[in-house]
């Protein structure tokens, strides 16, 4: 059983981890921060700087903070522009302001999902494999694919003309290889085959 001040001490652990990442950011810019001096703000800064296009019940589950203490929060970092936010769905997904253009918030969006993101590591490793390949390597059924596929085209990240392929591997492959550790161990394994593939600035 888990002690309480020490749920406690493992909350303030991660809180001052991510806040020394938010108060490092470039964009942070809090000027008009509580009165209280508290690392929230730099935590949930510092945490969607690491883990773009997450969403609020993740930030909030992840930084072991309250409903009403994230909203705050989340809601002042968004009016001082710190990050930015857009609606994916059911989820209103978050990212650093003006760091990703549209299309990479898209497929930000689709990566933090397991099997899309599974389909597109896959597709990435195997330009070639199909419906049923991407169904056996994921464990899940044809009809899954298929309509993870046709979102996935609908939004841009996927052609299904002649079988399926990627569109834009090049962004893909560098945001997986970017924030690997932040998706799961597959994804971690991928950035590891795929980072010699590509250069970027981090």
């Amino acid at each position: 059983m888990v002690e309480p001040g020490n749920v406690d001490e493992n909350k303030r652990a991660t809180l001052r981890r991510f806040a020394a990442l938010g108060a490092a950011a470039p964009l942070t810019k809090l000027a008009d921060r509580d009165s209280e001096r508290s690392d929230v703000p730099d935590a949930i800064a510092g945490y969607v700087a690491t883990t773009p296009g997450a969403h609020f019940s993740k930030v909030r589950d992840d930084l072991q903070l309250g409903t009403g203490e994230t909203q705050h929060h989340l809601r002042r970092l968004v009016e001082t522009g710190v990050v930015e936010s857009h609606r994916d769905g059911d989820y209103r997904r978050f990212f650093p302001a003006d760091q990703f253009s549209a299309f990479e918030q898209v497929a930000l969006s689709y990566l933090r999902r397991d099997t899309p993101r599974g389909m597109i590591v896959e597709l990435l490793r195997d330009p070639s494999a199909t419906g049923g390949d991407l169904a056996d390597a994921l464990d899940v059924s044809r009809a899954t694919v298929s309509k993870h596929a046709a979102d996935l085209e609908e939004m841009g990240l996927l052609s299904r003309e002649g079988g399926y392929a990627v569109e834009r591997p090049e962004t893909l492959i560098t945001l997986l290889v970017r924030y690997a550790d932040s998706f799961d161990a597959n994804a971690e394994t991928f950035a590891t085959e795929a980072a010699g593939l590509i250069s970027f600035d981090p």
